[in-house]
C-alpha cells in the first residue's frame, strides 16, 4: 500500500497531505479504482493532483500510487483507424468490456497487444542508429506505411536485428548499444509524454498551401501546411461542419480529428460519417489515414485538457515519419472552459471573464507546435492545426477568440446571419484574413497560374467595394446609385451566390480543385469586364441583367463536371455573343 492518501476531493482536484516523492506533472494512480490522474501543484505541505476519470465514489484515505513518469502516449502500430478517448484508451475495445459507457478505472491498452504485424527491418547489425531514424517499417493501413523510429535523444551503434517476419508490438525487433555500453532494446511501439514537443532538426519557411476544395477557403483565405486557423462561430454557423469537410477533402496524409467537449450526437456522426467515406485520392476507406479522440461533454472535464495535448502528440508522431498530418481541435472553447473550472477548483485567482491569467499562454503553447518541419530523419513533415472557438452568443470580443487570434496567422470568422440564410461556408469575407497569402504567391503562379492570385484579389476587392456600397444603400436606396455602382453590387452578389457559396452535398460542387476555381473567377471577371464596357457605351444595367447571363453564370458550379473543364471557356464565348445582341 501507498503512504500517501487522498486529503481532500474536489470534483476532479484532490489532495494529499504531507507528500514527499511525487514530480510536477506526474502521472499518478488515485484511490483504489486507479484512476489516472496528474500531479499540477506541489508545496510543502499539500500535493494536487487532477484526475482524468469520473471522481464519483472517492473517498478521502484512499491511497495514491506513484509512477515516477509524466502523462505519456503509447505510440506504434494500430493508431490509424482507432476511436480513443483523451488519454489515448481505445473506446471500441472499452465497451466491449463496460458497454457505452467508460467504467473508472478501466486499464485497457492503448494499442491492440495481441495482433501481429508484418515487419521489415532497415538496419543491419554494427550500423550507427540516433534519434529518428527508422529501423523497421509496418503497413499499418492501405495507405499509410508506419516507420518505427528510434526514440528521440538516443543513439548508438546497432547490435542485434531480428529476421523480418511477423511481430507483435511490444516484441524486441533491434538491440543498440549507447557509446557508455548500455544496450538498448527497440520493439515496434514507444512512449512520450504527451505535454512536451516532439524534437526536429529544423523548422522550415511555410511555402505550400494546403489544398482543401473549399473556395472561400483556397482563394480568398488560404492555409499552409504546417499553418494554423481558427474558426470562430456561435452556434449553429457551421463550425463542426466546415470542419467535416476539410478532413474529408484537403490534401493532408493523415488526419487527426479532437472532439473536445462536444455533444456526443456530433461525435456519433463524424465515427459513423467517416467510416462510410472513400478517399477520393484512394479509394479506401477515409478511416485508413485517420485517428478520431472522442472527449464528448458528457465525459470528465479533465480529460479535455489532455484531449488536444494526445491529438497534438499523435500528430507529431506521424510527422516525424515524413507525413503531412491536419489537426482538427473541435472545439478549444470547450478546452478553455475546462481550464477555467480546473482553476475555479484550485481557488487560483481569476482573469477575465474567470479564466485563468495563464490561458494566452497554453492556448498559444498549443499552436506553435504546428510548423514545416525537416525531422531527425532527415524528411519533411508538417503538422497544420485548425481549431474551432465557439464565443458565446457569437462575441468575438470575448477571451478565447481574442487570445487564440494572437497566435494563429489564419482567421475563418463565420457569420450566424450567413449560416441562418443556408450560405456554406458561412465565412464572413469582411471579418476573415490569411497572413499567409505572401508566403503562397509563389507556389500558386508557379503550380496553377500567375493569374489565380490577381483574379483573387480583384475578386476580394469587389467584395470590399460593395460593401461600402450597402452602408449607403441602407441609407437610401439602390436606386440613386449609378449604373457602374449597380453593376458593382451585382456582380459580388454574383461572387457570393456563385462562386463563394459552395454545396457539400452536391458531387461536383463538395470538392473542387484549383484548376475549376480559376477558371469560374475568370468567367465572373471576364462577365464583369464586359458589363462595364457595355456601361462606358451608356447601356443601363438592367438591359444587361435581362439577357440571363448572371443566372446561367450562378449555376456553372454545377453544370460543370470537375473532369471537363473545358466547358467553361465555352461560358466567355456565350458571354461575347450575348453581349454584342445590346451592343
Amino acid at each position: 500500500m501507498s503512504e500517501n492518501v487522498i486529503y481532500s476531493i474536489n470534483g476532479p482536484v484532490i489532495t494529499v497531505k504531507d507528500a514527499t516523492d511525487f514530480s510536477m506533472l506526474e502521472m499518478v494512480y488515485v484511490g483504489n479504482a486507479r484512476l489516472i490522474g496528474e500531479v499540477i501543484s506541489i508545496n510543502k505541505g499539500k500535493t494536487t493532483i487532477q484526475v482524468y476519470e469520473s471522481t464519483t465514489g472517492l473517498r478521502p484515505g484512499e491511497p495514491v500510487f506513484s509512477t515516477g513518469n509524466p502523462i505519456s502516449l503509447t505510440l506504434g502500430p494500430g493508431i490509424l483507424r482507432n476511436i480513443f478517448d483523451g488519454i489515448e484508451r481505445p473506446l471500441k475495445e472499452i465497451e466491449k468490456e463496460s458497454g457505452a459507457f467508460i467504467a473508472t478505472g478501466s486499464a485497457v491498452a492503448p494499442l491492440d497487444e495481441e495482433q501481429l504485424w508484418d515487419v521489415t527491418l532497415c538496419v543491419k547489425p554494427n550500423e550507427e542508429v540516433a534519434g529518428g531514424t527508422i529501423y523497421a517499417t509496418v503497413p499499418e493501413t492501405k495507405l499509410i506505411e508506419h516507420k518505427c523510429m528510434v526514440p528521440p535523444y538516443q543513439q548508438g551503434k546497432v547490435t542485434w536485428v531480428a529476421p523480418n517476419g511477423q511481430y507483435k508490438i511490444n516484441d524486441v525487433v533491434m538491440k543498440f548499444a549507447d557509446a557508455e555500453g548500455n544496450e538498448h532494446e527497440c520493439t515496434l511501439c514507444q512512449k512520450w509524454p504527451i505535454k512536451n514537443a516532439r524534437p526536429v532538426k529544423h523548422r522550415l519557411p511555410i511555402s505550400i498551401p494546403l489544398i482543401t476544395g473549399q473556395r472561400v477557403v483556397d482563394t480568398l483565405f488560404p492555409i499552409a501546411k504546417g499553418g494554423t486557423a481558427a474558426v470562430p462561430g456561435g452556434f449553429g454557423t457551421g463550425k463542426t461542419m466546415m470542419q467535416h469537410q476539410l478532413a474529408k477533402w484537403c490534401d493532408a496524409d493523415i488526419i487527426v480529428y479532437v472532439g473536445c467537449g462536444e455533444r456526443g450526437n456530433e461525435m456519433t456522426q463524424v465515427l459513423e460519417e467517416f467510416q462510410e467515406l472513400i478517399d477520393p485520392k484512394s479509394n479506401c476507406p477515409l478511416t485508413d489515414r485517420t485517428v478520431l479522440i472522442a472527449n464528448t461533454s458528457n465525459m470528465p472535464v479533465a480529460a479535455r485538457e489532455a484531449s488536444i495535448y494526445t491529438g497534438i502528440t499523435l500528430a507529431e508522431y506521424y510527422r516525424d515519419m515524413g507525413y503531412h498530418v491536419a489537426i482538427m481541435a473541435d472545439s478549444t472553447s470547450r478546452w478553455a472552459e475546462a481550464l477555467r473550472e480546473i482553476s475555479g477548483r484550485l481557488e487560483e485567482m481569476p482573469a477575465e471573464e474567470g479564466f485563468p491569467a495563464y490561458l494566452p499562454s497554453r492556448i498559444s503553447q498549443f499552436y506553435e507546435r504546428a510548423g514545416y518541419m525537416e525531422t531527425l530523419n532527415g524528411q519533411e513533415g508538417s503538422v497544420s492545426i485548425i481549431g474551432a472557438v465557439s464565443p458565446q452568443g457569437s462575441d468575438f470580443s470575448e477571451p478565447v477568440t481574442q487570445n487564440t487570434k494572437r497566435f494563429v496567422r489564419c482567421f475563418w470568422a463565420l457569420d450566424k446571419a450567413l449560416a441562418y440564410a443556408r450560405h456554406y461556408a458561412a465565412v464572413n469575407w469582411t471579418l476573415s484574413y490569411s497572413e499567409y497569402i505572401p508566403d503562397l504567391e509563389k507556389w500558386y503562379s508557379k503550380h496553377v497560374d500567375p493569374r489565380f492570385m490577381r483574379d483573387r484579389q480583384e475578386i476580394a476587392s469587389i467584395l470590399a467595394e460593395e460593401t461600402k456600397l450597402m452602408e449607403i444603400v441602407k441609407l437610401i436606396g439602390s436606386d440613386v446609385l449609378p449604373d457602374d455602382q449597380k453593376l458593382t453590387i451585382e456582380i459580388a452578389k454574383l461572387i457570393r451566390v456563385g462562386y463563394l457559396q459552395q454545396n457539400a452535398f452536391h458531387p461536383e460542387d463538395t470538392y473542387v480543385p484549383l484548376e475549376k476555381q480559376l477558371k469560374m473567377m475568370d468567367v465572373i471577371l471576364h462577365l464583369n469586364r464586359r458589363c462595364k464596357e457595355a456601361i462606358a457605351k451608356n447601356i443601363p444595367v438592367s438591359t444587361i441583367m435581362q439577357l440571363g447571363l448572371f443566372d446561367k453564370v450562378v449555376k456553372m458550379k454545377y453544370d460543370v463536371p470537375n473532369n471537363n473543364l473545358a466547358l467553361l471557356d465555352t461560358y466567355k464565348d456565350m458571354i461575347d455573343k450575348a453581349m454584342l445582341t445590346i451592343q
